[in-house]
């Protein structure tokens, strides 16, 4: 018998491995097409998460800002951290560190604002504000930043008092973070004579302030405070209370005339080069001794029971 292979049928079978080594190619190609397309849909979907992230930070979500410190006109101080605010020769310094998102910051400002302006208009004390950011770090949201950086563009405008008044003024419940809106803050400006300028607006949406702000808070907590607001005369803290003595306009401005007593009234601006220096700067590292929680809330002083004023810090959480 032989062992030779037909013609026919080897023609047949050199036919169905052509075939064979045909469709491996072909399913080979289809595979190869299906990774492709799935690359192509990654990277449009990596994009569209990327725009998305884009926008939320522009209207005032997560920050996402890095880059140089810029600090607002007229900043002064270690690092250019502090917003001044009174004549630059007081007798007295008074130093606040706030949070725009921090309800017993607002409870503070609102009950004793009075007093301090009036203690500044007559000379008798120079403020000096610091910005932290505490609360976005606490409850998520980006209202303390976005606040601080419109404030600080107020600064640049020469209108960060009363910027600072209307913010503290219409602070929104804590949770809403309505702060973390651009809209929201400039809508806000519409309150400050003057301040709602084409300048302004591109400050706030463009974020110019942030890494600044960024600045402030680490020094913040890297000072040794225990939360917002600190508040120091002369470097000794008085929130919530000094010397035994609960926090009340009345004791505030007591205790600032009997720092005061023998001195004279300040004049300089706060911007004159050559106004000397107060005659008891108040330390920015200072340690408060009774302040506020780490978290924000008020922590009244073990001595008395706690003022009857409506000024007195409250416990609210996460503040």
């Amino acid at each position: 018998m032989s062992d030779k292979i037909p013609e026919g049928n080897r023609s047949a079978r050199e036919r169905l491995a052509r075939q064979r080594e045909q469709e491996k190619g072909r399913e080979k190609r289809r595979r190869t097409l299906i990774v492709a397309s799935a690359v192509v849909g990654v990277l449009a979907l990596a994009a569209v998460v990327g725009l998305i992230a884009a926008n939320v930070s522009k209207d005032g979500g997560e920050d996402t800002a890095s880059g140089p410190a810029i600090a607002p006109s007229g900043a002064s101080g270690e690092d250019a951290l502090t917003l001044p605010v009174g004549a630059a020769d007081a007798p007295s310094t008074l130093t606040i560190w706030e949070d725009f998102r921090c309800p017993v910051c607002a409870q503070f400002e609102n009950a004793l604002r009075d007093t301090v302006s009036e203690l500044v208009n007559d000379g008798q004390v120079r403020v000096e504000y610091h910005l932290a950011t505490i609360i976005d770090g606490n409850l998520g949201g980006s209202g303390s930043l976005r606040a601080a950086n419109a404030a600080a563009c107020a600064q640049d405008a020469g209108k960060f008092a009363p910027y600072h008044d209307v913010l503290f003024s219409n602070q929104p419940p804590e949770p809403e973070d309505a702060y973390g809106k651009n809209s929201r803050l400039i809508e806000l400006a519409g309150k400050v004579q003057g301040l709602d300028t084409p300048e302004f607006r591109s400050c706030v949406e463009d974020g110019d302030h942030d890494s600044w702000v960024k600045k402030s808070d680490t020094a913040f907590r890297k000072g040794g405070f225990q939360g917002t607001p600190t508040v120091l005369l002369n470097g000794e803290s008085v929130f919530p209370s000094k010397d035994g003595e609960q926090i009340s306009p009345a004791a505030l401005k007591k205790w600032i005339l009997a720092a005061n007593k023998g001195k004279k009234p300040g004049t300089a601006a706060p911007s004159d080069p050559d106004a000397p220096a107060p005659s008891s700067a108040a330390s920015s590292s200072a340690s408060p001794e009774g302040s506020a929680t780490a978290d924000g809330s008020a922590t009244p002083s073990p001595q008395g029971d706690g003022p009857a004023d409506p000024a007195a810090p409250s416990s609210a959480a996460g503040s």
